[in-house]
């Protein structure tokens, strides 16, 4: 991505485990990206509200605020925010699994880990082009 610093898109990556955080940090500024953390969804809507970004990548099963409850803020608060929502987590709510709730709550992707970055980054650029 040759584009000036300032206008490549921005990512906010919210996980609650610091290896996938940086993983998926490290991929996303070697492709050309902006790139900022959260460890909660707490602290990620305190963060985009402060400076919105263009993408949040969401995991769904974390401490002090799960992705769900974040999903449900983001959209209410910005609904123009493209989302992916990620999870390794396999639990049912009723006949639904966490991706499907995530989806129905306005994530515009969804990935279960683990996955490849590839898979990530190609679903990054789908979202953001829509």
């Amino acid at each position: 991505m040759n584009l000036p610093k300032e206008s490549r898109p921005s990512i906010l990556i919210v996980d609650d485990e610091d290896q996938v955080r940086r993983l998926i940090r490290s991929t996303f500024e070697e492709a050309g990206y902006r790139v900022t953390e959260a460890s909660n969804g707490k602290d990620a809507l305190t963060q985009y509200r402060m400076a919105p970004t263009d993408l949040v990548i969401t995991d769904i099963l974390m401490p002090d605020q799960d992705g769900l409850e974040c999903i449900t803020t983001l959209r209410r608060e910005s609904p123009h925010v493209k989302i992916i929502a990620i999870t390794g987590g396999s639990d049912m709510i009723g006949v639904l699994g966490f991706l499907d709730v995530a989806k129905m709550l306005g994530a515009h992707r969804t990935l279960q880990k683990p996955f490849e970055m590839k898979s990530l980054l190609a679903a990054a650029e789908s979202a953001l082009q829509t």
